[in-house]
Parts: C-alpha cells; sequence; structure tokens
C-alpha cells in the first residue's frame, strides 16, 4: 500500500491530545482551552502544573495542596546530589540533568508501576526536583556547595534560589514564574513526541523524560536560545545590530536550502516549523524583558535585541520565536547562556508528565519509513563478488 511521505513528519497528525492547542497560521496557543498570554499574566506556575495534569484550574484549597507537595518533594536523594559531584565540570548542563534524571528514577519508590497515580507522584517529585538539579550542577561546576532547596515560595522563586544562594526580588522571582509557564508545554514539538514515543512501550516515567531531555540537547530543538544570547553578545552594540542582521539575511540569500537549514546558517530565535506569524509568547516575553532590564539598568542586550527584531521584520517574513525573547530576559536575571536550555526543561517537566499520562492510555507509537535503498537483487556468496 502507497503511503504518503512527508519529510520530518511535518503537519502529520500523530496523536489525539486535549492538553496544548496550537494555531500557527493565527499565532495562538492555549492550555487546556485557556490563552498563554492569560495564563502567563494572571497564573501562577503551579495553577498551570495543576491544569496541564487535571485538566481544569485548581481551586483555592487544591492550589495549596500542589503547592504544599511540590515545595516537600523538592529535596533531591543523596545518592543523586553524590553522583553529580562526580561528573566531570566540562559537562554541559543538560547532560549532567540527564544523568541526575535517569539516577534519580532508579531512587523513586514508583519506579516500576505507571499506573496513574503512581505516575502523578513520580510527576510531582521530578516537577520539583528537575529546577533543583538544574541549581545544584550550577552551583557545584562552579566549585561551590549546591544550597537546600526552599521550604517555601513558589516553584520559580525557588529554581533561582538554588541557582544563586540568594532569595530574588519579586520582579525577578514573577518573571521566571512567566517564563515557566510559558515554556511548561507546546503541543507536539520534539522532546514531547520523542517522551511520547517513549511511553508508549511503556516504559517508566523516569526513562521516558530522559529520552525528551536527549532530544532538547539537539540545536534544532532546545538549544537556540543560547545561539540567541551570543549572537546578541556578538553583536555587542544596537548601533550595529541592522547591519549585523541585513549581512547575515544576505548570506542566507546565497545559501542552498540545505545549507541554510544548517543550525550555523540560521539566524538564532527566528522561524518555526508551526507558527507563520510571530510566535504568541515571544510578546509576553519582550514585555518582561524590558521590565526586567528597567529594574537593573542594564538596558544593552535588551536594545540589541529590539533592533534585530525591528530588522529581521523588515528583510525577512519570518516569524519570531519563544527563544529569542527568552534569551534577553536570562541574560537579565544574570544566567549564564549554557544554562537557558535547561531552564526549559525545569518548565517543560510538567507538559512532559501531562502528555506521558494521556499516552499511557493510548496506543503505541510505530511510524512507517519511506524506503530510498536499492530494489530487490540477488544475493553473492562472497567468492562470487568481485
Amino acid at each position: 500500500m502507497a503511503v504518503e511521505f512527508k519529510a520530518g513528519l511535518k503537519d502529520v497528525v500523530a496523536v489525539n491530545s486535549s492538553i496544548t492547542a496550537v494555531d500557527g497560521d493565527q499565532g495562538l496557543l492555549s492550555y487546556r482551552g485557556y490563552d498563554i498570554r492569560d495564563l502567563a499574566t494572571q497564573a501562577t506556575y503551579e495553577e498551570v502544573v495543576y491544569l496541564l495534569w487535571y485538566g481544569e484550574l485548581p481551586t483555592q484549597p487544591q492550589l495549596r495542596e500542589i503547592s504544599r507537595e511540590l515545595a516537600a518533594a523538592r529535596p533531591l536523594p543523596q545518592p543523586v546530589l553524590a553522583s553529580m559531584r562526580t561528573y566531570p565540570k566540562r559537562a554541559h548542563p543538560l547532560e549532567a540533568l540527564r544523568t541526575a534524571v535517569s539516577i534519580v528514577g532508579m531512587h523513586d519508590p514508583d519506579a516500576a508501576s505507571n499506573k496513574r497515580e503512581a505516575t502523578l507522584r513520580k510527576a510531582t517529585r521530578l516537577t520539583a526536583q528537575i529546577p533543583v538539579m538544574v541549581g545544584a550542577w550550577q552551583r557545584l561546576r562552579e566549585g561551590q556547595e549546591p544550597v537546600a532547596p526552599l521550604v517555601d515560595g513558589s516553584a520559580a522563586e525557588n529554581f533561582l534560589y538554588t541557582v544563586t544562594g540568594r532569595r530574588s526580588t519579586p520582579v525577578a522571582a514573577r518573571t521566571m514564574d512567566m517564563i515557566f509557564i510559558l515554556h511548561a508545554d507546546h503541543e507536539i514539538n520534539a522532546s514531547t513526541f520523542a517522551m511520547r514515543v517513549a511511553v508508549a512501550t511503556f516504559t517508566d516515567l523516569h526513562s521516558a523524560i530522559t529520552a525528551a531531555i536527549g532530544t532538547l540537547k539537539g540545536p534544532r530543538h532546545g538549544g537556540a536560545n543560547e545561539d540567541v544570547l551570543e549572537m546578541l553578545l556578538e553583536i555587542g552594540d544596537p548601533s550595529r545590530a541592522a547591519r549585523y542582521i541585513e549581512e547575515r539575511w544576505e548570506a542566507r540569500s546565497r545559501m542552498t536550502k540545505e545549507e541554510r537549514a544548517k543550525p550555523e546558517n540560521r539566524i538564532p530565535g527566528w522561524g518555526h516549523p508551526v507558527y507563520k506569524v510571530d510566535d504568541p509568547r515571544a510578546g509576553v516575553l519582550r514585555e518582561m524583558a524590558r521590565k526586567l532590564v528597567s529594574e537593573t539598568g542594564n538596558t544593552k542586550v535588551f536594545d540589541i535585541a529590539v533592533r534585530v527584531f525591528e530588522t529581521m521584520h523588515r528583510v525577512s517574513d519570518l516569524p519570531v520565536n519563544v527563544d529569542f525573547f527568552s534569551a534577553v530576559v536570562y541574560h537579565a536575571l544574570g544566567i549564564p547562556i549554557d544554562l537557558c536550555t535547561s531552564i526549559f526543561a525545569a518548565a517543560r517537566i510538567s507538559g512532559w508528565s501531562a502528555h506521558a499520562m494521556e499516552q499511557y492510555n493510548d496506543k503505541l507509537l510505530r511510524p512507517r519509513a519511506h524506503y530510498t535503498g536499492p530494489p530487490p537483487r540477488q544475493f553473492v556468496p562472497v567468492s562470487q563478488r568481485s
């Protein structure tokens, strides 16, 4: 039977899902029917976690309970911290996180069960502990001792605390909370699809999340915000932004389609496989970045980003994506460049977990390949081959 081939599975509908809707033509994103702009500006990350897992926004008692459960689950098992101390200091934060998640899975009391209640308990622990792992690795690789996570406060505030060792300002804490909301889920992106493929085999949640983190590490998926920040720092001054972008865009116009597809030849933070117009998260992030740099007084990188944004819209028809202004926010918060994608994972674990719970009730994911090899031919014994 002939099967239509679509490169990269572009626009192929692989699963039914009630979690997230993306309208790439209109630039719309919603979680369980709620617009992302409303959630980012009016809800907390803990509310969004509850929404993703249970399908409805929580009541006050439900919010207090899930916040309490997440805070109580933050401390890392000592064997996990002990293993992290053995990682080479040059390891990328996502490599450290991928390994730590695999190890914490071996110590999880629900490791062998994929029942919904057990998966919810594992999801709670992972959603609480992954931000702590990211913060612990940042301190360990700098020769500092990890700090014990906060027993109170939001997930976002706790994340900043485990990275820096000090309480954040209210603006910084709220900014990170919004970052977590904006990155909590995004339909069937590469890491979520990899995770769902793993879960569809009925593997355990930790193994599936390890697959997701490994996928996120690829520069075609999660590494773009690191590239954005490197580009902005390379530009160095707002007055150089327009010419820099014009020259890169002109160079791209002379490349083949294959050359343009290479990560090093892209304009980081621009273009998206689904959105045909600007990513709806980008506008929220731009305003967040503006408020944050106004508080710190260090506006140079934000000003460069605005010039790049204006120039790209003038010379190209590519939409801006979530990575562009998120990189500016991370820089304003003093977060190292190579930690940016780990923040993505620290937020996305809630969405990955929601998809895992949904996929456990679905079928095995087994796509087909479009064969491009030789036609049928006769086997020749080695003694007769010339």
